[in-house]
């Protein structure tokens, strides 16, 4: 609706402050929230003097925003309230907590009309019906949809994020119905999540490196929960060349040295030259189990050794180990595959680890070991 002159104030129902100060006038300045108010016309007002409404344009008159009485007022005279109301046959401003959800028009409220972190949680509820209760997506370029999980400080946060648009997945992901102490998630064919046992059937015990030692011990990991072990050893090699490597058992984290070691095993090689290098090596009555030969001093040409002891802590057999090793022999001077097993029959003692140890006093390098155990 297009006006002529000043545009009503429509709809808005403001009571004016309290004029408190009767001081013999018939004019008065009308404020709202302590700012001057300018009423649409005395028609739009209702006057209360000394509890009688007063009658507009004959009892009092206004200008901008001043009130003027048709005569002065005495001292004792009380203005009890103003009323101004906007045109009511227009809809304007509407007063406060006027406006109901029915009154709003269906897609109304944007975006760009809400606050930034004003929604709280009070005022999210999201419901699934057949379709997801949120949807976060990407922009429609190269940023796939994800959501963040923040700190109590909103200074760090981890994101779940969907596969990207060239993966080309859609699937759900069903959480289990309830939680399994120190398992791990799984899921089936099916995007069904459940809590599964970690295997436990081969673990890694130990691992380590020794650098020139005249004695090297492994010792101390040998538990009940398992029946195998296997020792691998990368890059051993001697202070000096052509001497053979050797193990004992340790019993109580000692190495036994007594002659009750029995060991055989079979090489198969060639020389730098291309002749075959090959032999039995067999000792019944030994202080040790021996597991190479000709070991080189070269940390350019190791071996490399796999060995197995079946059932340590048993007490009721001798210990037994099978290995196998492959090396290149006296710094170049071949290459040797080399297989066999030996046993401790001092006792039938559980065992507690190994030592290993070079001929002619020479020092021993593992560049790396590690320790295995498994079930059966």
């Amino acid at each position: 609706m297009s006006y002529i002159g000043k545009i009503p104030a429509t709809g808005n129902f403001v009571k004016l402050d309290a004029i408190s100060v009767v001081n013999g006038q018939a004019a008065y300045t009308m404020q709202s929230g302590s700012v001057n108010f300018t009423p649409e016309s005395a028609n739009h007002m209702i006057v209360s003097l000394n509890g009688v409404i007063q009658a507009p344009a004959t009892s009092f008159t206004v200008s901008g925003s001043t009130i003027t009485f048709a005569s002065a007022l005495s001292t004792g005279d009380v203005i009890d309230f103003i009323m101004v109301y906007g045109n009511v046959l227009d809809i304007g401003t509407p007063s406060d907590n006027t406006v109901t959800a029915s009154k709003l028009t269906t897609d109304s409220v944007q975006t760009a009309k809400i606050v930034d972190d004003a929604v709280t949680k009070a005022k999210v509820n999201f419901i699934s019906d057949g379709t997801a209760g949120v949807e976060v997506k990407g922009d429609g370029g190269s940023n796939d949809g994800y959501i963040q999980l923040n700190c109590s400080q909103n200074s760090h946060g981890v994101k779940i994020k969907s596969p990207p648009h060239s993966a080309g997945q859609s699937y759900t992901l069903t959480l289990p119905q309830s939680i399994t102490n120190n398992y791990y998630l799984k899921t089936d064919g099916s995007g069904n999540l459940s809590f599964a046992e970690v295997s436990s059937d081969c673990v890694k015990l130990a691992t380590g490196t020794a650098s020139a030692q005249a004695s090297i011990s492994i010792d101390g990991y040998f538990t009940t929960d398992y029946n195998i072990y296997k020792l691998y050893v990368m890059g051993m090699n001697h202070s000096g060349t052509g001497q053979d490597a050797f193990m004992r058992v340790n019993q109580s984290g000692t190495a036994k040295t007594d002659s009750s070691y029995a060991h055989a095993w079979r090489y198969q090689g060639v020389s730098n030259s291309n002749s075959n290098n090959s032999g039995d090596i067999n000792q019944w009555a030994g202080d040790s189990i021996g597991i190479t030969n000709n070991q080189s001093s070269s940390a350019s040409y190791p071996h490399h050794l796999e060995i197995t002891v079946f059932d340590p802590l048993a007490t009721d057999t001798e210990k037994m180990v099978s290995f196998h090793n492959i090396g290149n022999y006296n710094n170049n001077g071949g290459f040797l595959n080399q297989i066999g097993g030996g046993t401790y029959r001092g006792n039938t003692n559980a065992i507690s680890g190994f030592t290993f140890f070079a001929g002619g006093s020479q020092t021993t390098t593992m560049d790396h070991w590690v320790l295995y155990g498994f079930k059966i």
